[in-house]
Formats: C-alpha cells, sequence, structure tokens
C-alpha cells in the first residue's frame, strides 16, 4: 500500500553533463522507520537525497514524499519535513535560543523552544551564541531546528561526521526518541556502527545504483566476510564486498 511508505521514489536519475550522478534508482522508506543510503564519496547518496527533500529536481524518474510530490505540493511538504545539510550554516551571532525561536517561526505547528533545548540536551547553553558552540553543539542544535516543525519526516546527510563519540552518542539518542515518537528517518552515512545502531534497514548505493538493500544484519549474513578473530562479519565488510573500496576514498 502507498500510504505504508514515507518515501517512494522510481527509476530516479540525475545528470550533470557527461555524469549520471543517479542512475534509475528505485528505492521506498516505510513509515516509523529509520533508513540508511551507504556508499563511497560520489556514489550519488547526497544527490538522491537532495531530489527527496525538494532541492534538486530528477531528470527522470517519480519521486512521493508523505504521499505527496514535488513541486505541486512544495508548500505542505515544506511545513512536514526536518531537513539537516551536510554542511548547516547557522548565524553566530545569534544565541541557541534565538536560532531555534528563528527556525520554529517557518512552521505553522511545531515544538516549544524549551522542549526543543531539552531534546537535544542544550537547556545549559541557551544563551549561548552559536559561534563559541563545539561541534557536536552546533550539530545537535542543527538537529533541533530540523526538528522545529514536529515533522513526520527528517532528512539527515552525515550527521554525525567530524563528531567525538560521546557527541555521536548522544546525537543517536535524540534520533531514538524522535523515532519513539512515530518519525521516520531517512539518513546518509559513513559510519558503519552508526548504520548498525539506527537503521531498520540500509540501501547501499555506488555508481547512482542501489546495488544492496535488506537489515543491516540480513545484509551481514548474506555478504560480510566472517573474521578469523571474531568469527562474524560487519557492515563495513559487507560494503568492502560489494564496491571494493573505503568509505571514504574520493
Amino acid at each position: 500500500m502507498r500510504n505504508a511508505f514515507a518515501v517512494r521514489c522510481e527509476r530516479l536519475s540525475k545528470r550533470y553533463g557527461d555524469v549520471t550522478a543517479v542512475d534509475r534508482l528505485s528505492l521506498t522508506v516505510r513509515r516509523g522507520e529509520c533508513f540508511g543510503l551507504l556508499g563511497p564519496n560520489g556514489a550519488g547518496k547526497t544527490t538522491t537525497i537532495e531530489i527527496l527533500e525538494g532541492l534538486l529536481t530528477p531528470d527522470e524518474g517519480e519521486v512521493e514524499v508523505l504521499g505527496l510530490r514535488w513541486p505541486t505540493d512544495a508548500p505542505e511538504l515544506r511545513q512536514r519535513l526536518g531537513i539537516q545539510l551536510q554542511e548547516t550554516r547557522l548565524a553566530e551571532k545569534l544565541t541557541v535560543e534565538e536560532t531555534l525561536r528563528l527556525f520554529r517561526a517557518f512552521y505553522h505547528r511545531g515544538r516549544a523552544v524549551d522542549e526543543l533545548l531539552r531534546l537535544v540536551e542544550l537547556d545549559g547553553k541557551r544563551a549561548s551564541w552559536v559561534g563559541t558552540l563545539s561541534g557536536g553543539q552546533r550539530q545537535r542544535l542543527a538537529v533541533a531546528c530540523a526538528l522545529a516543525g514536529a515533522p513526520d519526516l527528517l532528512f539527515l546527510d552525515e550527521p554525525t561526521t567530524g563528531l567525538d563519540p560521546q557527541s555521536r552518542r548522544q546525537l543517536w539518542g535524540v534520533l531514538e526518541r524522535f523515532r519513539a515518537g512515530g518519525g521516520t528517518v531517512v539518513l546518509t552515512t559513513h559510519y558503519m556502527d552508526e548504520a548498525e545502531a539506527l537503521c531498520d534497514r540500509v540501501a547501499v548505493v555506488d555508481g547512482g545504483r542501489v546495488i544492496a538493500l535488506g537489515t543491516p544484519q540480513e545484509l551481514i549474513e548474506t555478504l560480510g566476510q566472517r573474521k578469523a578473530v571474531t568469527r562474524h562479519g560487519t557492515l563495513e565488510d559487507v560494503f568492502m564486498t560489494l564496491t571494493g573500496r573505503h568509505l571514504r576514498d574520493d
């Protein structure tokens, strides 16, 4: 049933001159799940997610988000989506509270600023300028801005890149609380432990196409090479089996 899907795209393509960034890609994301897009740099992950977010127009294919379509239903979709870009730039001379009040003003409905501060554990930084925040605090603030409108669907593009382990785990907790409230998450990540911990299903993308799809455990059991010491494979083994490249290769 279509209404069971938060995202549905079929034969999606996007080209830049002679370069095909997305090549007839098809996938679905079920409502209430956390869905991960994995792949090397240049695989087409960010282009795909930006098409789903309505930031790019595909050359071919169909996209349906929350049962709606870009650009016909753009005003409603913008009210129901939360988006954290790969590099979210926030005004450094605003305080954390001012930043959240600004983003909250964009939406007809949403969470109270106090609730957002508690959700991302930034209560103590309410009056701090954005420019004084650590990397992890900025990332949590960017996610709080994406959550300001109480979205049904949250898009996150590499949300924890460059963060220390404690900051990553704090952000994982934010996403788990959002999921517990019935939200749907689509994220890209370079961290295999993150995908295993958060994602119900993952799609491995390379060359603009989905080359493997399933739960992390399914992919590990079918494609992960067993290790001599640990006796079990990992999602990173799956990736290497499928693409033959490390995730951070250019």
